[in-house]
């Protein structure tokens, strides 16, 4: 079964727990959000879904968003910005973001010895770390911006 199969397995279950039924809006919403590119916007979510199916609303997708956020199922993110931006979760895995204050480029990065910094950090002080997020703002290099690349 791929990620995305399994995501959407997820979805369906919690549909389920909840009592409520896999609409055909839902699961659009479901299939653009679980294959589409990440930290998504709901007007992008929104656009793509609209493609698929002409009578998906806006608030369609906002509840479609709040259900799986709340079900554990998708991470929202504010990055510094006025809109919130939606990631799936997956099992096991955690990465933390670099966000361009210029472009708005988002790109997820990795490094264990960040991780492990942060739990001797906290352990030193009487805590155990649950979860947290870790954003970097930035800039791009110059020559290295996206928003240089997209316009040429």
């Amino acid at each position: 079964m791929t990620s995305t199969q399994t995501q959407l397995a997820r979805f369906r279950a919690l549909l389920s727990k909840e009592g409520l039924k896999l609409t055909s809006q839902r699961k659009v919403i479901a299939d653009v959000f679980f294959t589409g590119a990440k930290h998504q916007s709901l007007l992008e979510l929104l656009e793509q879904a609209k493609v698929k199916q002409k009578s998906i609303g806006y608030a369609t997708v906002y509840r479609t968003m709040r259900l799986l956020t709340e079900g554990g199922l998708a991470v929202e993110h504010k990055f510094g910005e006025n809109q919130a931006r939606y990631e799936p979760v997956h099992d096991g895995e955690h990465h933390d973001h670099l966000i361009c204050l210029d472009c708005g480029a988002i790109v997820e990065f990795e490094d264990p010895m960040i991780e492990q910094r942060q739990d001797r950090m906290a352990a030193d002080r009487g805590f155990e770390v649950v979860s947290h997020r870790h954003e970097v703002y930035v800039r791009c290099l110059p020559g290295q911006c996206r928003r240089d690349a997209a316009a040429s």
